[in-house]
């Protein structure tokens, strides 16, 4: 394993295969990504998850292909992501884009980049027995013919930083809709001193936030009980 962070290693694998963009965060942070405690307070986050739960505008969240000339066509496949898609009301769409604007210079100085574009806010509502199985944010997998993971293609090249808002909590006893159990947050390659893979259980509020290569993929763990809901966010950036 490689250090990458005083506290988490990365798997020798990510080292040996094929990447077109492999970065790694200072490694004199604590943990390469970031986590921020109370983004948004309880009280927006209760009602954002209240308005998607009786919302019946759901649209099956797809997966990125890339086609001809490096056009990137997304598609549904449910072995791989189930998912429903939700867009922000306007009125919360503005606290976020407020506190984003008071929190950017954190995520920039954590990650020495200055961000630029961003995509809209994407509404992600897990309920039970959903899932995302693992990816990379910025690129798809190049798989063998024994179904191995051998590197990755750029397909996404203006994603640089992935920021997450979990707008419910995890809670081994969920009280849907305002919590969930299972649907961690794993990072794939990444783990501690002892080995043990990265999973990250945030309570609502809680913004994680990382690069988005394939360093830091990840998967959804499936979805046990209650209600899993996050804003999820893919932001372009000059890297320093």
């Amino acid at each position: 394993m490689k250090q990458i962070s005083q506290r988490i290693y990365c798997d020798d694998f990510v080292e040996s295969c094929y990447m077109e963009s492999r970065r790694f965060p200072n490694p004199y942070l604590e943990t390469p990504y970031l986590v921020i405690p109370d983004f948004l307070d309880a009280e927006r986050c209760q009602s954002i998850a209240k308005k998607t739960f009786a919302a019946s505008d759901a649209k099956r969240a797809m997966l990125k292909t890339t086609i001809l000339d490096g056009v990137v066509d997304p598609t549904v496949d449910e072995a791989i992501r189930k998912t429903h898609i939700y867009t922000l009301d306007d009125d919360d769409a503005e606290a976020y884009r407020e506190a984003f604007v008071r929190h950017q210079s954190i995520i920039e100085n954590y990650f020495h980049a200055a961000l630029t574009t961003a995509t809209d806010v994407q509404v992600l509502e897990y309920e039970t027995g959903f899932f995302y199985k693992k990816h990379a944010d910025d690129s798809n997998e190049i798989i063998d013919q024994e179904g191995n993971t051998v590197g990755f293609n750029l397909i996404a090249p203006q994603r640089k930083v992935t920021t997450v808002l979990f707008a419910t909590a995890h809670d081994d006893a969920p009280a849907s809709p305002h919590s969930f159990s299972g649907g961690e947050l794993l990072f794939n390659y990444l783990s501690d001193a002892s080995g043990a893979i990265v999973t990250l259980r945030p309570k609502a509020g809680d913004m994680v936030v990382f690069l988005s290569n394939p360093v830091f993929s990840h998967e959804v763990c499936p979805v046990t009980g209650g209600y899993r809901l996050s804003l999820v966010q893919w932001h372009n950036a000059l890297m320093h």
